[in-house]
């Protein structure tokens, strides 16, 4: 066996696990791990090495890595535990003898000022100094996080945040699966960092406006003080903490810290990534 992913139970997760066995991967050179296995029971009979791993149990992790050579660490999402978490991740693959570790990171992590910004850079750091051959996957943003959106956009006619004219280079989750795939998949990555981003940036005005233009109705960018913002999150719903690190997030897309314009993410998977554009232009009748 050869490749391990973990949160396979997750969305990018299972993409990359999907992705890999497009590009001819055999299924049983696959490792997919997660908490709840019986989520990857579909993989599993199409034989996919299914395994529990739960970063907060070092020896699950240890043991989901046995007999792997690659390892894609898949970011996790609480804030709070993410870098303790990493570290065990990659304690875990270090023991198991992989020979090389890819990690998802975030855009421009060691310059960004988010708060999420913070796990990450570290996480890197601590991978760096493991001695493990390495390579840094610094995702964008998803466009999936505004796409998934579109409904209450249109909805309520606004577009909220804090982000003013900054400009955001998301990319769909599946073209940053792709990436991994591809760097897992192939040879000659190690050592490097992936600023991965889309090359048709937009600001958050100029997505409400081409919701308007799409869809016929129209659809204004509310720009909002970050507190204001959060707590307009916090109305709709969300978790705190969510809410602090979104209206955060903005403020660090004002600042140009989720753009990007390294093309390596198009150079990588060898094809433009998909655009807001594209969405627009093949989505359903709004």
């Amino acid at each position: 066996m050869s490749i391990a992913v973990t949160g396979a139970t997750g969305q990018l997760g299972r993409l990359v696990v999907e992705e890999l066995l497009r590009r001819g991967v055999a299924s049983q050179d696959i490792v997919a791990t997660g908490r709840n296995t019986d989520r990857l029971a579909d993989l599993a009979e199409r034989g996919v090495h299914v395994r529990r791993a739960d970063f907060a149990d070092s020896g699950s992790v240890v043991q989901a890595f046995q007999g792997v050579r690659k390892v894609l660490i898949v970011s996790t999402t609480t804030v709070g535990e993410r870098y303790d978490n990493h570290v065990r991740a990659i304690d875990a693959a270090k023991d198991a003898g992989a020979e090389l570790i890819v990690y998802t990171s975030t855009l421009n992590a060691r310059t960004a000022g988010m708060m999420l910004a913070d796990a990450h850079a570290k996480t890197e750091q601590y991978l760096r100094d493991s001695g493990v051959p390495f390579v840094v996957l610094r995702n964008g943003w998803y466009l999936e996080n505004y796409t998934s959106q579109f409904p209450l956009y249109l909805e309520t006619g606004v577009v909220p945040g804090s982000a003013g004219g900054g400009r955001v280079s998301a990319a769909s989750r599946r073209d940053y699966a792709e990436v991994a795939a591809a760097v897992l998949a192939g040879e000659g990555h190690a050592g490097s960092v992936y600023e991965l981003g889309g090359e048709n940036a937009f600001t958050l005005a100029e997505l409400a406006s081409a919701l308007s233009d799409a869809s016929g109705r129209h659809v204004i960018y509310s720009d909002l003080p970050a507190e204001q913002y959060r707590a307009a999150l916090l109305d709709a719903g969300l978790p705190a903490e969510l809410a602090e690190v979104l209206a955060d997030s903005d403020l660090g897309l004002k600042r140009g810290e989720l753009f990007t314009s390294s093309g390596d993410l198009r150079r990588l998977i060898g094809r433009p990534a998909v655009g807001l554009a594209d969405v627009l232009t093949g989505a359903p009748k709004f």
